[in-house]
Protein backbone atom coordinates (compact mmCIF):
# COMPACT_ATOMS: atom_id res chain seq x y z
CA UNK A 1 0.00 0.00 0.00
CA UNK A 2 2.59 2.14 0.80
CA UNK A 3 4.90 1.67 -2.67
CA UNK A 4 1.17 2.35 -4.58
CA UNK A 5 0.73 5.63 -2.79
CA UNK A 6 4.27 6.84 -3.37
CA UNK A 7 3.58 6.53 -7.25
CA UNK A 8 0.05 7.88 -6.74
CA UNK A 9 1.67 10.67 -5.18
CA UNK A 10 4.52 11.29 -7.87
CA UNK A 11 2.21 11.06 -10.77
CA UNK A 12 0.00 13.95 -9.06
CA UNK A 13 3.16 15.87 -8.55
CA UNK A 14 4.40 15.01 -12.36
CA UNK A 15 0.81 16.40 -13.14
CA UNK A 16 0.81 19.18 -11.01
CA UNK A 17 4.36 20.75 -12.10
CA UNK A 18 3.36 20.56 -15.57
CA UNK A 19 1.86 23.49 -15.77
CA UNK A 20 0.66 23.98 -19.39
CA UNK A 21 -1.00 20.30 -19.39
CA UNK A 22 -2.77 21.65 -16.13
CA UNK A 23 -3.57 24.49 -17.80
CA UNK A 24 -5.46 22.82 -20.60
CA UNK A 25 -7.43 19.76 -18.74
CA UNK A 26 -8.90 22.58 -16.64
CA UNK A 27 -9.84 24.43 -19.39
CA UNK A 28 -10.76 22.14 -21.97
CA UNK A 29 -14.34 21.50 -20.84
CA UNK A 30 -15.61 24.95 -20.36
CA UNK A 31 -14.30 25.90 -23.18
CA UNK A 32 -16.15 22.82 -25.13
CA UNK A 33 -19.58 24.02 -23.27
CA UNK A 34 -18.85 27.67 -24.01
CA UNK A 35 -18.90 26.90 -27.88
CA UNK A 36 -21.72 24.57 -27.80
CA UNK A 37 -23.88 27.03 -26.02
CA UNK A 38 -22.68 29.76 -28.85
CA UNK A 39 -23.70 27.33 -31.55
CA UNK A 40 -27.13 25.83 -29.90
CA UNK A 41 -28.60 28.78 -28.48
CA UNK A 42 -30.36 31.91 -29.86
CA UNK A 43 -33.88 31.98 -31.53
CA UNK A 44 -36.20 29.08 -32.13
CA UNK A 45 -35.49 27.12 -35.36
CA UNK A 46 -37.50 28.06 -38.70
CA UNK A 47 -40.18 25.83 -39.71
CA UNK A 48 -39.61 26.46 -43.22
CA UNK A 49 -37.15 27.29 -45.67
CA UNK A 50 -37.73 29.47 -48.47
CA UNK A 51 -34.68 30.09 -51.40
CA UNK A 52 -35.43 34.02 -53.00
CA UNK A 53 -34.14 34.63 -56.33
CA UNK A 54 -34.02 38.14 -57.11
CA UNK A 55 -31.37 41.20 -55.55
CA UNK A 56 -33.94 42.37 -53.18
CA UNK A 57 -34.80 43.11 -49.95
CA UNK A 58 -35.89 39.91 -47.60
CA UNK A 59 -38.80 42.04 -46.06
CA UNK A 60 -42.33 42.40 -46.68
CA UNK A 61 -41.86 45.57 -48.79
CA UNK A 62 -40.42 43.41 -51.68
CA UNK A 63 -43.28 40.95 -51.28
CA UNK A 64 -46.08 39.94 -49.11
CA UNK A 65 -45.20 36.23 -48.76
CA UNK A 66 -41.93 37.66 -46.79
CA UNK A 67 -43.93 38.40 -43.60
CA UNK A 68 -44.55 34.78 -43.32
CA UNK A 69 -43.51 34.11 -39.36
CA UNK A 70 -41.57 31.37 -38.69
CA UNK A 71 -40.07 30.79 -41.99
CA UNK A 72 -35.91 31.53 -42.79
CA UNK A 73 -35.83 33.36 -46.17
CA UNK A 74 -32.15 33.58 -47.78
CA UNK A 75 -31.14 35.07 -50.84
CA UNK A 76 -30.09 32.32 -53.02
CA UNK A 77 -28.26 33.48 -56.95
CA UNK A 78 -27.74 29.91 -58.85
CA UNK A 79 -31.45 29.19 -59.68
CA UNK A 80 -30.26 25.32 -60.86
CA UNK A 81 -28.47 24.56 -57.05
CA UNK A 82 -31.76 26.02 -55.83
CA UNK A 83 -34.14 23.65 -58.00
CA UNK A 84 -31.88 20.76 -56.74
CA UNK A 85 -31.98 21.42 -52.99
CA UNK A 86 -35.93 21.79 -53.84
CA UNK A 87 -36.11 18.25 -55.46
CA UNK A 88 -34.24 16.58 -52.34
CA UNK A 89 -36.14 18.89 -49.65
CA UNK A 90 -33.54 20.42 -48.59
CA UNK A 91 -35.65 24.10 -48.95
CA UNK A 92 -39.45 24.04 -48.83
CA UNK A 93 -40.18 26.65 -51.49
CA UNK A 94 -38.35 28.63 -54.66
CA UNK A 95 -38.93 32.20 -54.90
CA UNK A 96 -38.28 34.13 -58.12
CA UNK A 97 -39.42 37.64 -57.46
CA UNK A 98 -36.60 38.71 -61.03
CA UNK A 99 -40.04 39.31 -62.71
CA UNK A 100 -43.63 40.38 -62.04
CA UNK A 101 -45.65 38.51 -60.92
CA UNK A 102 -43.77 36.26 -58.83
CA UNK A 103 -42.82 33.05 -59.80
CA UNK A 104 -42.21 30.27 -57.53
CA UNK A 105 -41.66 26.21 -57.46
CA UNK A 106 -42.31 23.60 -55.00
CA UNK A 107 -41.60 19.85 -54.36
CA UNK A 108 -45.24 18.30 -54.83
CA UNK A 109 -43.92 15.42 -52.60
CA UNK A 110 -43.21 17.63 -49.88
CA UNK A 111 -46.16 18.41 -47.19
CA UNK A 112 -44.21 21.55 -45.85
CA UNK A 113 -44.30 22.84 -49.51
CA UNK A 114 -48.23 22.47 -50.25
CA UNK A 115 -48.31 24.11 -47.27
CA UNK A 116 -46.45 27.56 -47.67
CA UNK A 117 -47.90 26.95 -51.24
CA UNK A 118 -51.20 27.94 -50.42
CA UNK A 119 -49.96 30.46 -47.60
CA UNK A 120 -48.54 32.20 -50.75
CA UNK A 121 -51.50 31.95 -52.73
CA UNK A 122 -53.17 33.85 -50.48
CA UNK A 123 -51.00 36.55 -50.19
CA UNK A 124 -50.16 36.81 -53.93
CA UNK A 125 -53.12 35.30 -55.78
CA UNK A 126 -50.86 35.99 -59.34
CA UNK A 127 -47.89 33.56 -58.37
CA UNK A 128 -46.91 31.77 -61.32
CA UNK A 129 -46.36 27.98 -60.35
CA UNK A 130 -43.86 25.82 -60.98
CA UNK A 131 -43.80 22.07 -59.79
CA UNK A 132 -40.54 19.34 -59.34
CA UNK A 133 -40.62 16.10 -57.78
CA UNK A 134 -37.93 14.83 -55.88
CA UNK A 135 -37.34 12.22 -52.62
CA UNK A 136 -36.14 13.89 -49.77
CA UNK A 137 -32.31 12.97 -48.60
CA UNK A 138 -32.32 10.81 -45.58
CA UNK A 139 -31.07 11.56 -42.82
CA UNK A 140 -28.55 8.48 -43.38
CA UNK A 141 -26.71 10.01 -46.32
CA UNK A 142 -26.52 12.91 -44.65
CA UNK A 143 -25.39 12.05 -41.72
CA UNK A 144 -22.33 9.09 -43.10
CA UNK A 145 -20.26 11.68 -44.49
CA UNK A 146 -20.07 13.58 -41.09
CA UNK A 147 -19.40 10.74 -38.96
CA UNK A 148 -16.60 9.20 -41.58
CA UNK A 149 -15.17 12.71 -41.48
CA UNK A 150 -15.30 12.73 -38.17
CA UNK A 151 -13.11 9.17 -37.84
CA UNK A 152 -10.93 10.19 -40.54
CA UNK A 153 -10.13 13.78 -38.01
CA UNK A 154 -9.44 11.65 -34.72
CA UNK A 155 -7.30 9.10 -37.10
CA UNK A 156 -5.52 11.68 -38.68
CA UNK A 157 -4.58 14.26 -35.35
CA UNK A 158 -3.88 11.56 -32.82
CA UNK A 159 -1.87 9.41 -35.26
CA UNK A 160 0.66 12.08 -35.58
CA UNK A 161 0.32 14.15 -32.53
CA UNK A 162 0.88 11.28 -29.79
CA UNK A 163 3.08 9.25 -32.25
CA UNK A 164 6.12 12.05 -32.87
CA UNK A 165 5.74 13.62 -29.66
CA UNK A 166 5.92 9.95 -28.22
CA UNK A 167 9.38 9.76 -30.45
CA UNK A 168 10.82 12.55 -29.13
CA UNK A 169 10.11 12.12 -25.34
CA UNK A 170 11.65 8.41 -25.53
CA UNK A 171 14.85 9.88 -27.38
CA UNK A 172 13.88 8.10 -30.66
CA UNK A 173 13.78 10.79 -32.73
CA UNK A 174 17.28 11.96 -30.95
CA UNK A 175 18.56 9.07 -32.43
CA UNK A 176 16.92 9.74 -35.95
CA UNK A 177 18.86 13.17 -35.89
CA UNK A 178 22.09 11.15 -35.69
CA UNK A 179 21.15 9.69 -39.74
CA UNK A 180 20.99 11.52 -42.83
CA UNK A 181 16.98 12.23 -42.50
CA UNK A 182 16.07 15.61 -42.89
CA UNK A 183 12.94 16.96 -40.33
CA UNK A 184 10.58 17.00 -44.07
CA UNK A 185 11.43 13.78 -45.07
CA UNK A 186 10.73 12.63 -41.16
CA UNK A 187 7.13 14.71 -41.45
CA UNK A 188 6.21 13.33 -45.35
CA UNK A 189 6.73 9.54 -44.26
CA UNK A 190 4.67 10.16 -40.86
CA UNK A 191 2.21 11.90 -43.22
CA UNK A 192 2.29 9.10 -45.72
CA UNK A 193 2.07 6.71 -43.17
CA UNK A 194 -1.21 8.04 -41.53
CA UNK A 195 -2.50 8.42 -44.93
CA UNK A 196 -2.72 5.32 -46.12
CA UNK A 197 -4.04 4.01 -42.80
CA UNK A 198 -6.81 6.92 -42.34
CA UNK A 199 -7.85 6.28 -46.13
CA UNK A 200 -8.38 2.65 -45.92
CA UNK A 201 -10.14 2.88 -43.16
CA UNK A 202 -12.52 4.89 -44.04
CA UNK A 203 -13.25 3.13 -47.57
CA UNK A 204 -13.63 0.11 -46.03
CA UNK A 205 -16.03 1.41 -43.64
CA UNK A 206 -17.96 3.68 -46.69
CA UNK A 207 -18.43 0.07 -47.85
CA UNK A 208 -20.03 -1.61 -44.87
CA UNK A 209 -22.06 1.56 -44.71
CA UNK A 210 -23.08 1.35 -48.38
CA UNK A 211 -24.07 -2.01 -48.36
CA UNK A 212 -26.24 -2.03 -44.89
CA UNK A 213 -27.70 1.45 -44.99
CA UNK A 214 -27.75 1.34 -48.98
CA UNK A 215 -26.35 4.98 -49.63
CA UNK A 216 -27.08 7.05 -51.91
CA UNK A 217 -24.57 8.37 -54.36
CA UNK A 218 -24.64 10.44 -56.75
CA UNK A 219 -21.37 11.31 -58.12
CA UNK A 220 -18.19 9.82 -58.46
CA UNK A 221 -16.38 7.56 -56.25
CA UNK A 222 -12.86 8.53 -57.78
CA UNK A 223 -14.19 11.95 -57.04
CA UNK A 224 -15.21 10.94 -53.50
CA UNK A 225 -12.07 9.09 -52.50
CA UNK A 226 -9.85 12.18 -54.16
CA UNK A 227 -11.77 14.01 -51.52
CA UNK A 228 -11.17 11.70 -48.76
CA UNK A 229 -7.12 11.99 -49.57
CA UNK A 230 -7.40 15.45 -49.82
CA UNK A 231 -9.59 16.31 -45.99
CA UNK A 232 -7.27 13.60 -44.40
CA UNK A 233 -3.89 15.46 -45.51
CA UNK A 234 -5.03 18.74 -44.51
CA UNK A 235 -5.97 17.59 -40.79
CA UNK A 236 -2.58 15.64 -40.55
CA UNK A 237 -0.81 18.51 -41.48
CA UNK A 238 -2.71 20.16 -39.34
CA UNK A 239 -1.36 18.08 -36.14
CA UNK A 240 1.65 18.61 -37.42
CA UNK A 241 2.61 22.25 -36.03
CA UNK A 242 1.49 21.10 -32.38
CA UNK A 243 4.11 18.08 -32.25
CA UNK A 244 6.92 19.63 -34.17
CA UNK A 245 8.37 20.99 -30.36
CA UNK A 246 5.79 19.78 -27.60
CA UNK A 247 7.68 16.70 -25.20
CA UNK A 248 4.56 16.33 -23.08
CA UNK A 249 1.61 13.74 -24.17
CA UNK A 250 -0.10 15.49 -21.84
CA UNK A 251 -0.41 18.71 -22.99
CA UNK A 252 -0.31 17.73 -27.02
CA UNK A 253 -3.60 15.26 -26.32
CA UNK A 254 -5.24 19.12 -24.53
CA UNK A 255 -4.38 20.83 -27.76
CA UNK A 256 -5.51 18.31 -29.95
CA UNK A 257 -8.64 18.10 -28.40
CA UNK A 258 -8.89 21.59 -28.40
CA UNK A 259 -8.51 21.46 -32.02
CA UNK A 260 -10.68 18.62 -32.57
CA UNK A 261 -14.19 19.60 -30.68
CA UNK A 262 -14.54 22.82 -32.50
CA UNK A 263 -14.41 20.92 -35.84
CA UNK A 264 -17.23 18.29 -34.51
CA UNK A 265 -19.39 21.24 -33.48
CA UNK A 266 -18.59 23.92 -36.45
CA UNK A 267 -18.23 22.24 -39.26
CA UNK A 268 -21.64 20.72 -39.89
CA UNK A 269 -20.88 16.97 -38.58
CA UNK A 270 -24.39 16.34 -36.91
CA UNK A 271 -26.50 19.38 -37.81
CA UNK A 272 -26.56 22.24 -40.74
CA UNK A 273 -24.94 25.39 -40.24
CA UNK A 274 -26.88 27.07 -43.35
CA UNK A 275 -29.46 29.10 -40.57
CA UNK A 276 -25.75 29.93 -38.28
CA UNK A 277 -24.72 33.26 -38.41
CA UNK A 278 -22.28 34.94 -40.81
CA UNK A 279 -19.21 35.08 -38.31
CA UNK A 280 -19.83 31.41 -36.79
CA UNK A 281 -19.70 29.85 -40.75
CA UNK A 282 -16.80 32.33 -41.38
CA UNK A 283 -15.08 30.63 -38.13
CA UNK A 284 -15.96 27.13 -39.41
CA UNK A 285 -13.96 27.47 -42.94
CA UNK A 286 -10.77 27.80 -40.69
CA UNK A 287 -11.26 24.13 -40.34
CA UNK A 288 -10.34 21.38 -42.63
CA UNK A 289 -13.35 19.28 -42.23
CA UNK A 290 -15.57 21.91 -42.95
CA UNK A 291 -14.29 21.35 -46.30
CA UNK A 292 -14.26 18.21 -46.12
CA UNK A 293 -17.67 17.51 -45.24
CA UNK A 294 -19.13 19.74 -47.73
CA UNK A 295 -17.19 18.35 -50.66
CA UNK A 296 -17.84 14.88 -49.95
CA UNK A 297 -22.02 15.80 -49.38
CA UNK A 298 -21.90 17.74 -52.69
CA UNK A 299 -20.37 14.32 -54.30
CA UNK A 300 -22.97 12.33 -52.69
CA UNK A 301 -26.03 14.11 -52.69
CA UNK A 302 -25.65 16.65 -55.73
CA UNK A 303 -23.48 14.84 -58.32
CA UNK A 304 -20.65 17.61 -58.03
CA UNK A 305 -17.78 17.39 -60.11
CA UNK A 306 -14.38 18.08 -59.76
CA UNK A 307 -15.13 21.96 -61.43
CA UNK A 308 -17.88 21.86 -58.84
CA UNK A 309 -15.33 21.57 -56.19
CA UNK A 310 -13.06 23.76 -56.56
CA UNK A 311 -13.22 25.76 -53.63
CA UNK A 312 -13.12 23.00 -51.09
CA UNK A 313 -10.38 21.69 -52.97
CA UNK A 314 -8.60 24.70 -52.64
CA UNK A 315 -8.81 25.42 -49.35
CA UNK A 316 -8.06 21.65 -48.09
CA UNK A 317 -4.57 21.88 -50.38
CA UNK A 318 -3.49 25.07 -49.31
CA UNK A 319 -3.72 23.69 -45.42
CA UNK A 320 -1.79 20.99 -46.05
CA UNK A 321 1.01 22.67 -47.84
CA UNK A 322 0.87 25.58 -45.32
CA UNK A 323 0.38 23.36 -41.96
CA UNK A 324 2.74 20.84 -43.63
CA UNK A 325 5.83 23.50 -44.01
CA UNK A 326 5.25 25.12 -40.43
CA UNK A 327 5.47 21.61 -38.74
CA UNK A 328 8.79 21.15 -40.98
CA UNK A 329 10.00 24.79 -40.07
CA UNK A 330 9.21 24.38 -36.08
CA UNK A 331 10.48 20.92 -36.14
CA UNK A 332 12.67 19.72 -33.22
CA UNK A 333 14.36 16.51 -32.97
CA UNK A 334 15.04 15.86 -29.47
CA UNK A 335 13.53 17.94 -25.87
CA UNK A 336 16.53 20.32 -25.51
Amino acid sequence: MNRLLAMTRARLLEIVRDRTALFWQLCFVPLLITGMAVVLSGTPQPVFTVAVLGDVALTADSHPFLAVEATRFYRETDAAAALARLRRQSTDLLLDLRERPAHYAINTESAKGRLLESILLAKDPDAVAQAVIGKPVRYADWLVPGLLGVNIMFTCLLGIGHVIVRYRKTGFLKRLNGTPLRALEFVGAQLLACLALAVTVSCAVFAICKLVLHLHVEGSYVDLLLVTVLGAMAMIAMSLPVAARITSEELSAGLLNLIAWPMVLLSGVFFSLDGAPALLRGFADLFPLTHLLSAARAVMLDGAGLADLLRPLSAMVLMTVLFTAIGAGFFRWTQD
